[in-house]
């Protein structure tokens, strides 16, 4: 019965551990919705949130391997790190859903998991329950120089997140709020992603057949698999069905997906649309999707989100005078 018990402390440090590291996996593809979070719900200035994201998701993922490594420490700082870390990404959760209510990600596997705020505490609760037997009754690997090994591997492990995903050196514009001026070239220059060469040469060339930098469009970046996205491109084509007149455009991120579950949905075959790689979509959007707005001549001057894209609003927009070149 002890060895059963004992391989069971075993295989629950390693499925912990995992957790950890597909958690933070997750939260790197890409890792601005994690910025972004940080900015929009703890408002941190961006820079502080960039910093803050690639430690939190170095030492989640520092903590997992070394779970799964069964490298605790002498004194288990490992659980005791991952059981503190747990317990601040709960506050932080209560403090989500007390803000932002419980209808949206929290971002606690990304963009691959949609997660509200209330389903993943109790995933915490039950998180903590599974940490705390392990540090009841779990040791791991004791070995002379083992918290030596620990100590550099978890060094190692928070640092290389700030390598392998540099901070920018300006604020990026899709966290901008005000009047700015955006470069659109990107969707006239594609530049293929490694992740899209099998389907790339079929999709490309496929750039706008209208200049989007002179006069006034409404520029949607959509994913086809984010249901917010969906709701968004649905609304747009139910617009256009009452004002054909409103200058839509999409831009749908990746060119290796099909789209035609995402054109069942939302009925929006009719707007005008091009598809962008990955890389220059997430430098639009961030990852932050979807991304809806409205230009003029060149310069975004507000932003809509799916829920507050408003056809009235935009008709009023339209009859202003446009912003000279």
């Amino acid at each position: 019965m002890r060895i059963l018990f004992r391989y069971l402390l075993i295989l629950l440090s390693v499925a912990t551990g995992a957790l950890f590291l597909y958690s933070a996996w997750t939260k790197v593809l890409p890792i601005q919705p994690f910025e972004y979070t940080m900015v929009e719900y703890l408002h941190m200035p961006w820079f502080m949130a960039a910093i803050a994201a690639r430690f939190m998701v170095g030492l989640e993922a520092t903590l997992g391997g070394l779970m799964v490594l069964h490298l605790l420490g002498r004194r288990k700082e490992v659980l005791k790190a991952a059981l503190l870390l747990t317990i601040v990404f709960s506050i932080y959760l209560v403090w989500l859903w007390a803000t932002a209510g419980n209808e949206i990600n929290c971002g606690c596997f990304g963009d691959e998991i949609w997660m509200s705020p209330s389903v993943s505490l109790l995933k915490n609760f039950v998180l903590i329950l599974v940490i705390v037997l392990l540090l009841r009754f779990q040791s791991g690997f004791v070995f002379p120089m083992s918290n030596g090994y620990t100590a550099f591997l978890a060094l190692a492990g928070i640092v290389l997140p700030f390598i392998l995903y540099p901070i920018s050196k300006s604020e990026p514009n899709w966290l901008r709020k005000d009047s700015y001026t955006i470069d659109l070239s990107p969707l006239y220059h594609p530049v293929k992603d490694a992740g899209d060469t099998t389907v790339a040469e079929v999709v490309y060339p496929m750039v706008p057949d209208i200049d989007l930098a002179e006069g006034k469009h409404i520029i949607a970046f959509l994913s086809p698999s984010c249901p917010h996205c969906r709701i968004a491109a649905r609304k747009m084509a139910l617009m256009n069905k009452e004002n054909p007149s409103i200058p839509f455009y999409m831009v749908i991120g990746g060119v290796a997906s099909d789209l035609t579950d995402f054109w069942k949905e939302t009925k929006a075959e009719q707007l005008p649309y091009s598809r962008l790689h990955r890389a220059p979509f997430l430098q639009f959007t961030g990852g932050i999707f979807p991304l809806i707005i409205w230009v003029n001549n060149g310069t975004v001057e507000a932003k809509s989100t799916y829920n507050t894209l408003n056809r009235t609003e935009i008709e009023d927009w339209m009859k202003q005078p446009g912003k000279p070149d």
